[in-house]
């Protein structure tokens, strides 16, 4: 067995507008010709792995942030929030006035209100990654989101909501205590978006299961992130990989940086590190 190589989607593998550059398909088919394992590890679930993605060719995927791992066909884990919980946490929204939207393997799917209520903080959230943001509007964000559907279902990953402001998550965490409460779009008190997932669950902790499913060494990981979520991934593997365009905070704990998503990154740390010729 090769390298096994870990990797981000947002801002690793597209960048913050979601375009794909065509060096990336050519690394990653290029490691994977060598003899190497790539899986994608995001917080994005199947779903939301759009066919320009799939069409690539990966081994595997971890997703919902840890929540769901597959080796090629196999579902080695999937840790998600049971409809019992889903129904609590939507009542709970409601009676603040919370809109969200449910994430699923079998697709997004918004409350009633979701698309007026969140338009702010999308446009809020991609003008923060260098978007212009007049013409964005929550289906060009989410172009496959589903309206309209019921609320409550038991294959749920993650429920992610629109922040009123930071108290709504503080408020989150005491009133669902057995499970894993975040936030993203921005640090504390700057945060857009609270989330509901299961506990014991983290990019890190994935990687752990997958690698013991394959009977592989932790001295035979790379990792390839740009932000707060991919921590955990980038410490947790031998050779952790910060993109250009990343954060600060993910920057100082990884142990190479390689260029931007734009100016072939990828491509470029996978000839520096001999996984392609």
């Amino acid at each position: 067995m090769g390298r096994i190589i870990f990797l981000d989607v947002d801002g690793t593998l597209v960048n913050y507008e979601n375009k794909l550059p065509p060096s990336a398909p050519k690394a990653i088919r290029a490691a994977r010709a060598n003899g190497h394992r790539v899986y994608l590890c995001t917080g994005r679930s199947e779903a939301e792995i759009y066919d320009e993605i799939r069409n690539i060719g990966f081994d595997g995927i971890i997703g919902g942030n840890g929540s769901y791992v597959r080796d090629g066909q196999d579902v080695i884990l999937w840790r998600h929030i049971t409809e019992a919980q889903c129904r609590q946490i939507v009542d709970w929204l409601h009676s603040r006035g919370l809109e969200f939207y449910l994430e699923a393997n079998s697709g997004l799917y918004a409350s009633e209100n979701f698309e007026h209520a969140a338009l702010n903080a999308v446009r809020e959230y991609m003008g923060r990654k260098g978007h212009e943001t007049s013409n964005i509007t929550v289906r060009s964000v989410f172009p496959d989101m589903i309206f309209g559907a019921e609320p409550c279902r038991d294959d749920i990953n993650k429920i992610s909501f629109v922040l009123s402001s930071y108290q709504d998550y503080l408020d989150a965490a005491d009133a669902f205590p057995e499970l894993k409460t975040g936030t993203w779009g921005g640090a504390g008190e700057t945060a857009l978006f609270g989330d509901f997932s299961a506990r014991n669950t983290g990019k890190g902790f994935a990687v752990d299961v997958l690698l013991k499913h394959l009977g592989a060494s932790i001295n035979d990981t790379f990792a390839f992130g740009d932000a707060k979520p991919d921590i955990p991934m980038l410490e947790k593997c031998a050779v952790g990989v910060a993109v250009g365009s990343g954060g600060d905070e993910i920057k100082a704990v990884a142990g190479y940086v390689t260029d931007t998503v734009d100016n072939d990154g990828l491509y470029k740390a996978f000839k520096h590190f001999g996984l392609i010729n």
